[in-house]
């Protein structure tokens, strides 16, 4: 279903998980409140994997179904949009102190992270698929 949105974001969301993974087997070792540590990471996680989506839709809505007519203005309203939703949810999230507010942030730096990691796990996943981008493609039938 995430493929169809972009090709892309199921890479992204998988990127973003992992970073989780990772940042909850590393940290949780080294903190005293290990609920309020896994708690607010997972839901920083949680809110960049719903960024994700939100953007990846947000692109496809303003390309596709509506063109270039007025694709600027609705990226923007939807990205204030999308913003003002995480500000409220980690105002929510400090409000009944149900987990660790810094952790929900670092959760959310997994979007970052991912973007940044995604060519190198696209690169990673082609080979062990066997497949090669087309430049690759095109120097090998050239030799």
């Amino acid at each position: 279903m995430l493929k169809r949105i972009n090709d892309a974001l199921p890479g992204l969301v998988f990127g973003i998980v992992f970073y989780g993974i990772v940042v909850q087997l590393i940290g949780v070792w080294f903190v005293t409140d290990k609920i309020s540590y896994s708690i607010g990471l997972w839901y920083g996680i949680a809110i960049a994997v719903g960024m994700a989506i939100n953007i990846a839709t947000v692109i496809y809505d303003a390309t596709v179904v509506y063109g270039q007519k007025d694709a600027n203005r609705r990226i923007v309203a939807k990205s204030l949009l999308r913003y003002i939703v995480v500000a409220v949810l980690l105002f929510i999230l400090g409000l009944f102190n149900f987990g660790n507010l810094i952790m929900a942030f670092v959760g959310m730096l997994g979007l970052k992270v991912s973007a940044y990691l995604q060519p190198l796990f696209m690169k990673v996943t082609d080979r062990f698929s066997g497949r090669s981008d087309a430049s690759s493609a095109g120097e090998m039938e050239t030799e």
